[in-house]
């Protein structure tokens, strides 16, 4: 590599502006998330004093990322922290009917214990609301680095400016993708490899509605796609596996995909 390479990165760190590291921010999440749900850590044993400092701890630790978060500095930090930690309970609240939708949903779910622990679904649904929580607050870039986090563990990608509502299920969930600007109802359930997408990516769309609408109690199996600002998916509907959309459909539709099936013969078969 030539000096004139090296020039360049050492210019470049002074256009770069500071925000914690993904692993701070992430950190903080999880320990909310740890404290909210004591059920994911060893041996709790907390006094409710230890459990009213534990959670000042977590509004102390806000404040600093949101200070040491370069496109922060001109907000009022302390007063998004405290709107932020009023709204916890109500974001409790609709963690909840996530874990009850995943446990009424899903045959394999013994408990509300393994749901916490070890679904993957439900620990995307809980960082992605975190998230959110903070983006209403307008606070930038940390709440795409909790969702981006998420992605990473669970290959679960839902972007915190999604509107979802409460007891949404999601089984499996590898390569789930939730855009931008994609409006959930409540009680959906959503399985691997659902895109719900735009129709087009570019630019000059960043404003405009470009994800789908899905209203309330819709299932979506795996492997569909639908995409399109304007589609709109009518409650109740079922959508089959692989099914590709760009249209809205109807309340209490129901849509699947029907392929041709080959039959190969092998030798054996002759």
């Amino acid at each position: 590599m030539n000096e004139e390479f090296y020039l360049h990165i050492f210019e470049k760190q002074g256009s770069i502006e500071p925000v914690p590291s993904n692993h701070e921010i992430a950190d903080w999440a999880i320990s909310l998330m740890n404290l909210l749900y004591p059920e994911r850590l060893t041996t709790p044993d907390y006094s409710i004093n230890e459990i009213k400092r534990m959670f000042l701890k977590q509004e102390k630790e806000l404040t600093r990322l949101l200070n040491a978060t370069k496109a922060c500095e001109s907000f009022n930090n302390d007063h998004i922290v405290q709107s932020f930690f009023d709204g916890v309970p109500e974001l409790y609240r609709k963690m909840n009917t996530d874990i009850q939708a995943i446990l009424e949903g899903d045959p394999a779910a013994k408990s509300e214990f393994e749901i916490i622990r070890s679904y993957p679904g439900f620990l995307a649904i809980a960082l992605y609301r975190i998230a959110h929580a903070l983006l209403k607050n307008e606070v930038p870039i940390i709440p795409r680095i909790l969702t981006e986090y998420a992605h990473s563990i669970t290959g679960i990608d839902i972007h915190p400016g999604a509107l979802i509502g409460e007891y949404l299920y999601i089984d499996h969930g590898t390569g789930l993708v939730i855009g931008e600007t994609t409006i959930i109802g409540n009680h959906v359930k959503l399985y691997q490899g659902v895109t719900l997408g735009a129709l087009s990516v570019e630019k000059y769309m960043r404003d405009i509605k470009r994800h789908p609408t899905i209203e309330d109690h819709v299932i979506i199996y795996s492997g569909a796609t639908i995409l399109g600002g304007e589609t709109i998916i009518g409650a109740n509907s079922i959508i089959g596996g692989n099914v590709w959309l760009t249209k809205s459909v109807p309340t209490g539709s129901t849509v699947y995909h029907q392929s041709s099936v080959k039959v190969i013969e092998t030798k054996d078969n002759k």
